[in-house]
């Protein structure tokens, strides 16, 4: 089952000290407890405070002889710079493609980086197949509540299996909701497996 532990986006701006120290330890737990790919997901920060992040991630993986692999949130200047192994993507149609992205990288002088794609629908799917992403992470699979209210409603294991049909060879992971107990209906639902914020903690 691949893992795909995704950072929860509460850097600030003005990446600090500690901030650098918290994203190390969490990049040290979830290497040492195997986890397969780590999505740096900061939003909101600016270019300059990522990819510090990115840098030290990086770093950290490096000195541990890790085999977990990083991958940036959308911005692939940073990822280049930081030398990091890979990209992840939104599904909106003006993103770059896996493509641009691996040509960006050989043109750096790197190897080639691992591409994921977030994707929401079939056509995104589909999208995401035509254009020989790594990785597609689908969903929410699941429902979310905080305190009882009903925050995101989820697609459902019928939509996951559906999404792995039209992804053929390419390994689908399941995000949203992901729990222990229930990551194993997502693989048996065709999931290769299974990405989260909270999955992994």
């Amino acid at each position: 089952m691949l893992r795909c532990a995704i950072t929860d986006g509460a850097a600030c701006s003005f990446v600090n000290a500690a901030q650098i120290d918290r994203l190390q330890n969490q990049v040290r737990h979830w290497a040492t407890d195997g986890v397969d790919l780590i999505q740096l997901r900061e939003k909101d920060i600016d270019a300059g405070a990522l990819h510090a992040l990115a840098e030290a991630a990086v770093q950290t993986l490096r000195e541990m002889q890790s085999p977990a692999k990083l991958l940036i949130n959308t911005r692939v200047d940073v990822a280049i710079a930081a030398r990091a192994h890979g990209i992840h993507l939104t599904s909106q149609p003006d993103e770059l493609t896996p493509q641009q992205v691996r040509e960006l990288f050989t043109h750096a002088g790197l190897p080639a980086p691992i591409v994921s794609i977030s994707c929401h629908t079939p056509t995104d799917i589909a999208r995401a197949r035509h254009n020989a992403a790594d990785f597609i992470l689908f969903g929410p699979i699941f429902e979310k509540r905080v305190n009882g209210e009903l925050v995101t409603e989820g697609v459902g294991l019928e939509a996951l299996a559906l999404a792995c049909a039209i992804a053929q060879q390419i390994p689908v992971l399941a995000l949203g909701g992901i729990t222990p107990e229930n990551a194993a209906t997502c693989l048996a639902s065709g999931a290769a497996g299974v990405a989260g914020i909270r999955t992994f903690l």
